[in-house]
């Protein structure tokens, strides 16, 4: 007998906690009897089909999400024919709501598991592999009888989190991938279009095996560690003995990401967070909306100014990584409304602005309420808004092309210097971005989206054409060579380019200034510390050196802007980067200490 424990994940470099927590909770004597098979929803329904075939499983159970539903849907009508015999169950959140019309529609399905499944799925594995019981005793399924009748079983009791054992063993199958972790469930919030406000009991792990767990992250060096917990630092102890220990045991690579509640953390954390290495947390503070109405439309609490002085809090130190969400489609926000959220979010100066859209989730308060809203959404996974009683499918799309043009260029950290300056010919963000995607639009991009290295020259033909009139009058060839300048400083902050692109200075005149100054590094060290073993002609290969007109590299975007009195040096160490950028770092040469003429 063998039991498939089967994920299809969004991507290569996520895992699948949920299977692995099956498989652990079934215990050791069900252990030679389970097997589990990740694939990715963008491998072919062929490939996903072979390899279960190759594997020969008398039962296969797949864990079910909005992402992979669709794809599950198809293995689950071919599965059959090539594999007659086999049971299949399903689990996970996307068929747990409406388990009976699942099993309508899916005639191939044996069962399904609803709710927490680990004590579930034990018992389900002693029936199959041990002929212990029966599936009427089993607590917590759904499930179709020899005579094809839909049977459903008393719901299980929630799980006592300190009894689940812990996941990660053997870190070899997660060799580059991120690792998810659980210290609580339940979400003490109440928002409408989430499925965790269902069960509002907040479930803690002990706090003593949490730092156990966490040391042996620790002492592995795992790059990254997610934890899923809905809202992290909704018990204040709880989130801050994790957030001191991790303070005092980091590894100085480990990096763990927190999905949190801005507007309730306290002093006492925010003192943590500030002593933390940077890069060895990153925090999500979903706001949603800065919208009244529509935030209590959804049943959510946020204070929205204590959200902004957090924010501020925690990037005066420049050592965490935040993420903030928006979500486009919720009611009561129509296009103007929305615009202003954007503005005031994208103002706040995160590293990462992810412009969700409304899931219409089923079993959430919002599916309820869809029709009062007049809300139209997809029929399929992910059940994503189409239009809402404010928002018509038309601003959606606009919606969407912003998106992706705040994917491209400020959530890639690459235009770090550049996009403030594009922004002062515009009277918002949301204005800049909504231009650049209609440009894309026209010239074609949207349908072939340029290379990386590619963008910055579509960013410089947009720029050319802007109206910075009232903050740079200067003639149009001025302001050109100011936005090739500033371009120029973004690109080799992140990378050493050995093909230089068009709209980047001519350096040739500079060489001579250029190897002076390597011959004197190579004697002094001053501006590259610990390149002790390297001459001066290596020097120049490892690192960079450009000449700017401009003070590209200041804070204040209006001075970036003005020209200099004379040109200066600016050398790129790509040896120390910014851990939350990647930005390399640079020092700037003055005029005055070496001689640079043309």
């Amino acid at each position: 007998m063998k039991i498939l424990l089967t994920a299809v994940n969004a991507k290569y470099i996520h895992s699948n906690p949920a299977v692995y927590s099956l498989r652990a909770c079934a215990g050791g004597d069900l252990q030679p009897f389970l097997e589990i098979a990740e694939y990715t929803i963008n491998n072919r329904k062929e490939e996903i089909l072979a390899d279960i075939y190759r594997r020969k499983p008398d039962v296969v159970a797949f864990s079910c999400y909005i992402w992979n539903r669709s794809i599950i849907g198809s293995l689950l009508t071919e599965l059959p024919k090539i594999l007659p015999g086999v049971s299949v169950w399903l689990g996970g959140p996307e068929v747990s709501y409406d388990p009976e019309e699942v099993l309508a529609c899916c005639p191939t399905v044996a069962g399904i598991m609803t709710g927490e499944g680990e004590e579930t799925f034990r018992e389900l594995a002693e029936y199959y592999c041990g002929g212990i019981g029966g599936l009427s005793t089993i607590r917590g399924i759904v499930y179709r009888t020899r005579n094809g009748e839909v049977c459903r079983t008393p719901a299980r009791e929630l799980t006592d989190m300190s009894t689940l054992p812990f996941l990660y063993d053997d870190l070899g199958k997660f060799e580059n991938r991120i690792l998810y972790y659980e210290s609580s469930r339940g979400c003490p919030y109440r928002c409408s279009y989430c499925l965790s406000s269902i069960d509002k009991r907040v479930r803690l792990r002990d706090i003593n095996i949490v730092k156990k767990e966490l040391q042996f992250f620790l002492d592995h060096k795992v790059k990254q560690v997610k934890f899923v917990d809905r809202t992290f630092n909704c018990d204040h102890e709880h989130a801050k003995e994790i957030w001191q220990y991790l303070a005092e045991h980091d590894n100085g690579v480990t990096n763990f990401h927190f999905e949190i509640a801005a507007d309730i953390i306290t002093e006492e954390e925010l003192s943590i967070l500030a002593k933390m290495r940077p890069g060895l947390a990153q925090l999500e503070i979903g706001v949603q909306t800065v919208n009244p109405e529509s935030l209590r439309e959804i049943r959510r609490s946020s204070d929205l100014n204590k959200i902004c002085r957090v924010v501020e809090r925690i990037e005066e130190g420049h050592n965490i990584h935040v993420h903030l969400d928006l979500i486009a489609g919720l009611p009561y926000e129509d296009y103007e409304s929305f615009v202003h959220s954007f503005n005031c979010v994208h103002d706040m100066g995160p590293q990462q602005l992810q412009l969700g859209f409304l899931k219409v989730l089923k079993g959430s308060y919002m599916c309820e309420k869809a029709a009062d809203y007049e809300i139209q959404y997809m029929d399929e996974p992910p059940y994503e808004v189409l239009s809402t009683k404010w928002l018509s499918y038309g601003e959606i799309l606009r919606l969407k092309q912003v998106e992706e043009m705040v994917e491209l260029y400020y959530n890639s950290s690459q235009f770090l210097y550049t996009l403030p300056v594009v922004q002062m010919a515009f009277s918002d963000a949301y204005k800049m971005y909504l231009c650049l995607s209609d440009f894309y639009r026209e010239k074609g991009y949207l349908l072939s989206s340029p290379s990386r290295s590619s963008r910055y020259q579509v960013l410089f033909d947009f720029a050319v054409n802007a109206d910075f009139s009232e903050e740079f009058p200067a003639e149009i060839s001025e302001r050109k060579e100011m936005l090739r300048q500033v371009l120029t400083f973004d690109l080799y902050l992140r990378e050493n380019m050995k093909s230089r692109p068009d709209f980047a200075k001519d350096l040739s005149p500079y060489k001579s200034a250029f190897y002076d100054f390597y011959r004197k590094e190579e004697e002094t060290h001053r501006y590259l510390p610990g390149y002790e073993e390297y001459d001066g002609r290596q020097l120049g290969k490892m690192t960079h050196m450009e000449i700017f007109d401009y003070p590209v590299w200041e804070q204040e975007p209006k001075k970036r802007i003005r020209r200099l009195k004379a040109p200066c040096m600016v050398l790129f160490d790509y040896r120390v980067r910014d851990t939350l950028t990647y930005a390399a770092r640079y020092a700037v040469i003055p005029a005055d200490e070496e001689r640079i003429s043309d």
